[in-house]
């Protein structure tokens, strides 16, 4: 049974509604739990005290800068992997030579920790911004282009075959068949990877920094301030919500069909 079937008549009113209601709920139990003391709070402080810190954050022109510091180091190792991944990964599922000489590397590097390249990183790049943005696009770039290589097999046979019958060589059909065919999924693969390189962050700036909230999140872990400590995750997550959201307006635009049909 397809999920459109399954969610037929949940209006975007009560997914909304719902939604509320489940964070809410979880925040209450959190505040529970700390009120009657289950928890220390130097383990877990209470969510209003979390959010008093993180305003208190922003009302600090430093913290807006390790937000910007940060922001740079995310996008510019997830721009550089898309850049990499999405070329290699079509080219990789549109030649059986490139796939069988490169997927079983990619395909075994991807299981590596990112943690363990990290001593590695610093060897080959050093402690500068190089390093960290190193981190995430090791994070981020293998596991792009087995996506995107895996999306080229969901192209269908005939559209290969009308584009031989034209007289299409194997370059113009990746060019002008395979790519405008998977964009729209390999869009959403980037919007994935958008996440994780997010959640690579932390591993990315543990070595060597003295700016970020990847910094901010082992400063206040090295002083005990669990609080600060969750403030920085609470910042990391909103920051990766706003990039999601950015992400699915740019599709809505890019792919206005896709709406229209409902493909959302």
């Amino acid at each position: 049974m397809k999920r459109e079937e399954i969610g037929a008549g949940f209006s975007r009113r009560r997914y909304t509604v719902i939604s509320i209601a489940g964070l809410l709920a979880f925040l209450l139990i959190w505040q529970v739990i700390t009120l009657v003391g289950v928890v220390h709070p130097q383990f877990l402080p209470s969510p209003i005290q979390v959010i008093e810190t993180l305003l208190s954050f922003l009302e600090s022109e430093s913290f807006l800068l390790d937000v910007a510091v940060s922001v740079f180091r995310v996008m510019a190792g997830f721009v550089l992997a898309a850049l990499v991944a999405v070329p290699l990964g079509i080219y990789m599922g549109g030649f059986r030579s490139v796939e069988a000489a490169l997927a079983p590397i990619v395909g075994f590097v991807r299981y590596l920790p990112v943690p363990a390249f990290l001593p590695l990183c610093i060897l080959w790049f050093g402690l500068g911004e190089l390093e960290k943005i190193a981190v995430i696009f090791i994070g981020t770039f293998f596991q792009l282009a087995l996506m995107v290589m895996d999306k080229v097999a969901m192209v269908p046979a005939e559209f290969i075959e009308i584009g031989k019958t034209c007289g299409l060589s194997a370059n113009e059909r990746i060019r002008r068949i395979i790519s405008p065919a998977i964009l729209p999924v390999v869009f959403d693969d980037l919007r994935i990877c958008a996440g994780w390189a997010w959640s690579y962050l932390v591993v990315a700036e543990i070595v060597a920094a003295n700016r970020g909230l990847g910094f901010l999140i082992m400063e206040g872990q090295r002083y005990l301030r669990t609080d600060r400590v969750m403030a920085g995750m609470l910042a990391i997550g909103i920051l990766g919500v706003l990039f999601d959201a950015a992400f699915k307006a740019l599709r809505s635009i890019l792919f206005p069909w896709l709406r229209a049909s409902g493909s959302q």
